[in-house]
């Protein structure tokens, strides 16, 4: 090292620790805020390019085998290539999802799919069973180990166990409260953590449940959950077989296992204070419309936050635009302690008061845009499209054409899904923006 290097390394490093401070933004407790990754699911090519279009740092995503969503799209090892060079060259890091809980007939299976997998640059894999943790370290052993939240973590002294196995980042289980989460990142330096922060509830503790498994013959630890936790019971009376008798909590229905969508928009600064690395949205099921709504919303807050801590609050139209979406009622689940009756949802049925209609595919240099309908559109719908920032535009549905498969143009009044029309729209307009309207009968 020449006597230039040395002499920058001693004094190079206080000067630019100084600019570092004079350029950090405080939080009301006078600690830095150190913004944590925006984390987003990524179900399938079309899905990890919205997310990544709507501002997320990260995306994690399922091969065909071995992940907790196998009814979901999913990647081959082809797709996966193709998606890691997507999500590299725009600096988003992409993990791969290998968090179920395998047989031993399984595991010469799991050993073939780990050494497919081995040379695609993934930033880390999200595992849960020790088992494929140790198939892991014999197959790729430099590679980094995210803890799902399948392993049910709920104390410092399980993150530090995990944290001697070479686990570099733990999400932790949904039922930590705030006040666990921060004693928790306290007691493990060094260790990266990662909670949800918005998406749906498992009624059973951490996902590790056995009813879908009962009910369909379909496992929820092999990524085949049914749900079942959404379904309609009724109570049947040992001495009297053939009668029904509903389950009523409450004038609304007889849901007794269905959960809220957690939701915590309003929580971001205690987040962003308890040290996390990672805020991580729940969805590979879900659409690109999911997806895209709630990544706007939270890359956003997130950003505000971290940008001017002592000046942030959560604004109205955060949680209005999230009310828009499919949802089944909001709750902070776990975070300040057991939900009890405020976590239970007795009306199964999502709520929503908007409708998706359609993505942009592509802008043409004739300033078309080139849009993939999803549902009916008609000429003169009122419909608003959205974008990356809360960008929004609403709009009366000029005139358009529809694109055939030979490659035609055809004029038309109505387009319906799998169609493909062409049109232009008076205010900028960006590939992945997407159309919506409200449904009927919500204004």
């Amino acid at each position: 090292m020449s006597s230039e290097s040395c002499l920058f390394g001693f004094i190079g490093i206080p000067i630019m620790l100084a600019f570092a401070l004079l350029h950090c933004n405080y939080s009301l407790t006078g600690n830095p805020v150190k913004k944590p990754e925006l984390l987003a699911p990524a179900g399938n090519m079309e899905k990890l390019k919205i997310a990544i279009h709507y501002g997320a740092d990260a995306v994690y995503m399922g091969g065909q085998a071995f992940g907790l969503r196998n009814m979901a799209d999913n990647f081959s090892v082809e797709e996966m290539s193709a998606a890691l060079d997507f999500c590299h060259e725009r600096n988003v890091k992409a993990y791969l999802t290998i968090n179920s809980y395998p047989r031993n007939e399984a595991l010469p299976q799991l050993d073939q799919y780990l050494e497919q997998v081995a040379i695609l640059p993934f930033d880390a894999y999200i595992v849960a069973d020790p088992g494929v943790i140790d198939a892991v370290r014999q197959i790729s052993p430099r590679r980094d180990l995210h803890l799902s939240t399948q392993a049910n973590t709920i104390n410092w002294r399980s993150a530090s166990f995990w944290r001697k196995q070479g686990v570099c980042r733990i999400n932790m289980a949904r039922e930590m409260s705030l006040d666990n989460i921060r004693e928790t990142v306290k007691a493990v330096p060094g260790m990266e953590f990662e909670a949800f922060v918005h998406g749906a509830l498992c009624i059973s503790y951490s996902g590790r449940c056995l009813i879908s498994s009962m009910l369909t013959g379909r496992d929820a630890n092999q990524g085949e959950c049914t749900h079942p936790c959404r379904w309609s019971y009724h109570l049947v009376e040992e001495s009297r077989p053939g009668e029904y008798f509903p389950v009523v909590e409450d004038e609304n229905g007889t849901f007794i296992f269905n959960s809220r969508d957690l939701c915590l928009l309003e929580q971001i600064p205690a987040l962003v204070e308890s040290g996390v690395s990672s805020l991580k949205i729940e969805g590979r099921m879900k659409g690109i419309n999911y997806v895209a709504s709630v990544l706007r919303i939270y890359r956003q807050a997130l950003d505000e936050y971290c940008l001017a801590p002592s000046g942030w609050s959560c604004r109205p139209e955060w949680m209005e635009e999230l009310t828009k979406l499919s949802h089944r009622g909001y709750t902070t689940g776990f975070l300040f302690g057991e939900p009890r009756n405020v976590g239970q949802e007795y009306l199964s049925a999502y709520i929503r008061s908007h409708e998706f209609v359609g993505v942009v595919e592509e802008l043409r240099t004739d300033g078309t845009i080139l849009v993939g309908v999803r549902n009916r559109i008609r000429t003169g719908d009122r419909l608003e499209l959205i974008g990356p920032g809360m960008r929004a535009e609403s709009f009366d549905m000029p005139p358009f054409s529809i694109l055939t498969e030979r490659g035609a143009l055809e004029t038309a009044a109505v387009a319906n899904p799998n169609q493909r029309m062409l049109l232009k729209l008076p205010f900028p307009v960006a590939a992945g923006d997407l159309l919506r309207r409200e449904k009927e009968g919500t204004a």
